[in-house]
């Protein structure tokens, strides 16, 4: 018995797979006044979660939404000013500074972030002197007050968990 392979052609460089043109929903943009909020509770470098939220948060800000990002829990790590190896600033492989990178592209644009003291200090043993410059620490209590407001306020939000 002979086995009969299918043979198609090797995918080159820059060949086109996708039919980028076709967009099914409309491209929103904010309306004057309009604010976002994301929360984002993430443990860094676990997956890519973290890192698409802040592509995401991107995507917000350049669409005309006043934008804050609220980072708790794992996520405080995220702001970390002295991530780098083998010294603060390079990067110990290719993306490695990717999430401060993109942190700081949100701040030149407009955004605010906060960091929560809490999970700073009693999780991490993080300092606030640790934070990227412009990244504001704040109180625990002001994670719930944090949603509040944005509730309250009517932004759009988007919360993300991972643990």
């Amino acid at each position: 018995m002979t086995s009969q392979t299918n043979t198609i052609p090797q995918v080159q460089d820059g060949d086109v797979l996708y039919d980028t043109s076709e967009k099914i929903f409309p491209d929103i943009q904010a309306e004057e006044g309009q604010k976002a909020t994301v929360f984002i509770h993430s443990v860094p470098f676990e997956g890519s979660v973290a890192l698409v939220n802040l592509l995401t948060s991107t995507r917000l800000q350049r669409k005309g939404f006043k934008l804050t990002i609220v980072l708790y829990g794992p996520a405080v790590l995220l702001a970390s000013n002295t991530r780098g190896y083998p010294a603060v600033g390079s990067e110990g492989f290719p993306g490695n500074l990717a999430v401060n990178k993109q942190l700081k592209i949100l701040m030149e644009e407009g955004a605010t972030i906060y960091a929560c003291r809490f999970a700073m200090g009693a999780l991490y043993g993080f300092r606030e002197d640790d934070l990227i410059p412009g990244i504001k620490a704040f109180n625990p209590l002001d994670v719930l007050d944090s949603a509040l407001t944005a509730w309250k306020e009517g932004h759009f939000q988007l919360n993300t968990w991972t643990v």
